[in-house]
């Protein structure tokens, strides 16, 4: 794992270069998935069990075959382990709890025209979320796509999850239930992202797809952009942590390894002043990752994207991080309440040294949807707002249509508009 210092000749540069990632779009892996939607639009549900035939190897005759019904989901909660079933019901308690706060309200005010001006808020009609399948396992995932959505009102969510060989994990299912999903089909790839987004004779059209997947998903919904809202297309994941020195260094080395686990693009960087506790987080990192499952995945994002960065002090600590936007921000100092106001771009804060990322990955209440890739500069987590439309609304007084009626027509003629101006000043009596 690289050892960087902030006062090293050339440190920007290579800062820059760790920084790094390449999201172009692989032009191979563009024209598949171009094809597949194509495909996809054109015949509904044919095209999609072709696919799903081709690629899960799953033998339906029809697409409604592939839905999973609520029994099925309610039977997936009641066979867990009474210790899974409590933890993902606790989880998702406080995930719930958590967007029923973020909820924006329609609102007017009238001025001193007499005009009522403000907003309404409506949710979504219909939301698709893609939730990755096969060996992998993210019941979180459900309840962080699921919840926002069913919070702010959405009429009917929709989840995909393809299971190649027919294999279904009973941990997604059960968390769909707990969620309140309203349907569930297991397919997957670019052609249930044209599913949702297009809509077939089985699957409705959705107004926006949430969620994680692969290259193909990732390219399906940066094209299907405009047709439908999507999330984000997200990057590989991220930690950043800032440490004063104080914190167990193997509590830090395992917070590094939290986000390398996931693969070999992950980012997991440490900032901190004291050379010293560098290299015991070093030396733990050592000891620790011979214990660990997924080592080879963990020494290859660490070699090739981690590092251990020495900069001269925790206000310098800061501006890094500024520059970073990490996904995931881990303060892990004595008086992390002083460092917040000085931060400025991060996906989610961790605040002090008992704030553990994996929390929020799965029961701290946030929202784990979270920008990547230095997009945390101008975008924010998944939640409630992002299933909701706000509607302006505008009702003029007979006051209001004089003053601002004058006001826009001298403002339209100037544009070269004329019956801009015209329809503004029908409104002024002679």
């Amino acid at each position: 794992m690289r050892r960087l210092s902030s006062v090293d000749a050339g440190f920007d540069a290579a800062l820059a270069q760790l920084l790094a990632f390449e999201s172009a779009q692989d032009p191979q892996i563009d024209a598949a998935v171009a094809a597949i939607l194509a495909d996809v639009k054109a015949r509904g549900d044919a095209a999609v069990l072709e696919y799903t035939q081709r690629f899960d190897r799953l033998s339906a005759t029809t697409l409604g075959e592939l839905e999973i019904p609520k029994t099925e989901l309610d039977a997936a909660l009641k066979s867990l382990p009474a210790s899974q079933r409590d933890a993902l019901a606790a989880a998702a308690v406080r995930v719930r709890s958590f967007h029923e706060k973020q909820s924006i309200k329609s609102n007017t005010y009238i001025d001193d025209a007499g005009n009522e001006l403000g907003q309404q808020i409506t949710p979504l009609d219909r939301a698709g979320i893609y939730v990755p399948g096969g060996k992998a396992a993210y019941p979180s995932t459900v309840l962080m796509n699921a919840t926002p959505a069913k919070v702010a009102g959405v009429g009917e969510i929709i989840m995909v999850v393809p299971t190649p060989g027919g294999e279904k994990n009973a941990l997604v299912l059960a968390a769909a239930s707990l969620a309140g999903v309203d349907r569930v089909f297991t397919i997957g790839g670019a052609q249930a992202v044209g599913a949702l987004a297009y809509g077939t004779q089985t699957i409705g059209q959705v107004d926006k797809i949430v969620g994680p997947g692969n290259a193909y998903v990732a390219a399906a919904k940066r094209r299907v952009f405009g047709v439908v809202g999507i999330d984000m297309v997200a990057g590989p994941s991220e930690i950043l942590v800032v440490c004063d020195g104080n914190t167990d260094p193997d509590w830090i080395a395992m917070d590094l390894f939290s986000q390398a686990e996931h693969d070999e693009m992950a980012q997991s960087i440490l900032l901190c002043p004291d050379a010293a506790y560098l290299d015991k987080v070093a030396a733990s990192i050592e000891r620790q990752i011979e214990t660990m499952p997924r080592k080879a995945i963990i020494r290859a994002s660490l070699d090739g994207r981690g590092a251990l960065i020495q900069v001269r002090n925790l206000d310098e600590a800061c501006a890094m991080v500024n520059r970073i936007a990490p996904e995931h921000l881990e303060l892990s100092v004595e008086n992390a309440r002083a460092l917040l106001p000085k931060i400025r771009h991060a996906g989610a804060i961790f605040m002090g040294k008992y704030s553990s990322e994996a929390l929020g990955d799965y029961c701290a209440g946030p929202n784990h949807v979270l920008p990547t890739s230095r997009t945390a500069r101008f975008s924010s987590p998944l939640g409630v707002y992002d299933f909701q439309k706000r509607s302006s609304i505008i009702n003029v007084s007979r006051e209001g249509a004089i003053t601002l009626g004058a006001i826009a027509a001298e403002l339209a003629r100037g544009e070269g508009l004329p019956a801009h101006a015209a329809s503004a000043e029908y409104r002024v009596p002679k």
